[in-house]
């Protein structure tokens, strides 16, 4: 057996993932109690705010409908948001820092790289080969690969892996062990060294010099954590990967201007470096989610720090390639995505966040979560009264910003790789109008969840893809 292999020891187990954050919003022992009994007390607590929300928006829209005035709201509200979609258009995306150069090596940071794997056989190896060979110096950093009670052979791959690579360390969990990846990322959180924390999914792919390009925006005192890009390995092989890759770039261009006009950046779990500092301060991974990296990046910015990106150093990961898989992934996000919403909504009021990030925020959550919801009692009263949409302002306003920022974040990732030609940009709109009839599946994805979390309770579980390292891709529930 290797010396690199860890087992859980009873401080890993003791371990408090929100003790830290909690304490500095309540410190009174009763208001923390309510805190505790409000927000962590499972999904009942989740289920009875989603049935209030998923209600409100219904009788809203319905009222939108009775009154005179509703549709003109509408207008007000599309021309509000409007502003900040004008201001989030036009603003220059922040560049990245030049990368570390040999001479300041020897002051770099130590990191700690993470990969919490379960039945990952099919990948892992070559995973951790690459992470084991970063350009950095083995002395400033190290890899951790948790083994989850896997029951294949990723025990035995992580402990050969551990012979090989002396920076590379091996925890396999225990039976008993709980918490799903959050409890593994806590678990061996307080045997790290790490300045930076990083985690890496089990089919990360990455650039050998990607520390060298993420530690230096660390350099800001105010950055608590950076998401790098991520992108599609297999993005070729059919319509659902296809649509994929054009998602991530979406995705990549609204982080940029999120964030370029003081909004919230967001962590993607994949590819995501958090201070260590930033990381305890919050509480570390919050066990009571199914999504870890969503609900960090709001606990990150109630403690006012901010989320870099870096679009110049993505990190690959395999697409799922099915229709059923991609449903079950993306209710899956879409869910965690309401949670952190519903358990921190009276925080997200009152923290030093900042008035440009409230806004920010209110804006998305209305795009990503309420329109796509509040469309089917509108689409309802508009086929049975035969009155016109109206929402149509606003679901207008989505689709034409969802178009144009899809297709200048192909733009800016095709010209980090290549001259951008006349053809190349018509390749481009291309993949965009595809992209786009891929993306109608949020408009399903987003109502259903919404009316399942009002109705019936999910249980706290990792739900994983199961990467197969080629083509072929299949879910585990």
């Amino acid at each position: 057996m290797s010396d690199n292999r860890w087992e859980e020891t009873e401080s890993a187990a003791n371990f408090d993932p929100l003790g830290s954050f909690l304490s500095e919003w309540s410190d009174p022992e009763d208001e923390e109690e309510e805190f505790r009994s409000d927000f962590f007390q499972g999904l009942a607590g989740r289920r009875k705010k989603a049935a209030l929300v998923f209600m409100t928006i219904w009788i809203v829209v319905i009222t939108l409908h009775l009154v005179s005035w509703g549709y003109w709201l509408v207008i007000g509200i599309t021309g509000l948001l409007g502003i900040h979609i004008v201001r989030f258009s036009v603003a220059p995306q922040n560049q990245a820092p030049e990368k570390l150069s040999d001479e300041s090596l020897a002051n770099a940071p130590t990191v700690s790289l993470l990969v919490s794997a379960k039945n990952e056989e099919a990948v892992i190896e070559e995973t951790l080969r690459i992470l084991c060979n970063l350009d950095y110096p083995q002395d400033k950093y190290e890899v951790w690969a948790i083994d989850d009670r896997s029951t294949d052979q990723t025990p035995e791959i992580l402990d050969k892996l551990a012979l090989e690579y002396p920076q590379l360390l091996v925890v396999h969990r225990s039976a008993a062990a709980t918490g799903g990846k959050s409890g593994a990322l806590n678990q061996v959180l307080p045997h790290t060294k790490g300045e930076i924390i990083a985690v890496f999914d089990a089919d990360a792919r990455v650039e050998t010099d990607l520390l060298r390009k993420v530690v230096p925006m660390f350099d800001e005192s105010e950055i608590g954590a950076v998401q790098v890009r991520k992108a599609v390995s297999n993005e070729l092989e059919n319509f659902w990967t296809k649509g994929q890759a054009a998602e991530m770039a979406l995705d990549s261009y609204f982080q940029q201007q999120r964030i370029a006009v003081n909004g919230i950046g967001e962590l993607r779990g994949n590819g995501q470096f958090v201070r260590r500092s930033a990381l305890k301060s919050c509480g570390g991974w919050n066990e009571e989610t199914i999504t870890d990296d969503l609900d960090l990046t709001i606990r990150l910015h109630l403690d006012n720090w901010k989320i870099g990106f870096l679009l110049t150093a993505p990190v690959k990961e395999e697409g799922v390639t099915r229709a059923v898989a991609l449903w079950h992934q993306r209710n899956r996000w879409a869910e965690g995505g309401y949670q952190r919403y519903l358990d921190y909504w009276r925080y997200i009021f009152r923290s030093p966040m900042g008035f440009t990030k409230r806004i920010d925020l209110l804006c998305f959550v209305l795009f990503q979560y309420i329109l796509p919801t509040a469309t089917i009692p509108d689409l309802v009263i508009t086929l049975t009264r035969h009155k016109f949409p109206v929402l149509a302002p606003l679901s207008s306003v989505l689709l034409s910003v969802t178009f144009m920022s899809m297709c200048r974040g192909l733009i800016r990732i095709k010209g980090t790789e290549e001259k951008l030609t006349t053809v190349s940009i018509f390749k481009i709109v291309g993949q965009t109008i595809r992209g786009m009839i891929y993306m109608v599946h949020w408009q399903i994805v987003m109502p259903s969840i919404t009316a399942r979390m009002s109705v019936r309770p999910k249980q706290l579980k990792w739900v994983k893809t199961v990467h197969e390292g080629a083509a072929k891709e299949s879910f585990e529930f």
